[in-house]
């Protein structure tokens, strides 16, 4: 199963230029120009949010999982 990570945080829009004879033409990017996904986005505002509490104590592990558990419940409160 596929999860759903949002799609893009920070989309990569297409660059127009012009060619040899002043014509505009759009360069296109690939699917790894998109950028990070809103899911890693919105977990690493969770971490850093996290991180910044001093009074919370966790092994790396269970900041890393409890971020992407945080932003995943971020991504279905956006459906609602």
């Amino acid at each position: 199963m596929i999860k759903d990570n949002g799609g893009s945080a920070f989309p990569d829009f297409p660059i127009y230029e012009l060619d040899e004879e002043g014509g505009v033409y759009s360069i296109t990017h690939d699917q790894q120009s998109l950028g990070m996904s809103l899911r890693d986005y919105f977990a690493a505002a969770a971490l850093q949010g996290m991180l910044s509490e001093p009074s919370l104590r966790a092994k790396p592990e269970e900041f890393a999982s409890k971020s992407y558990e945080l932003a995943d419940a971020m991504l279905k409160a956006r459906e609602a």
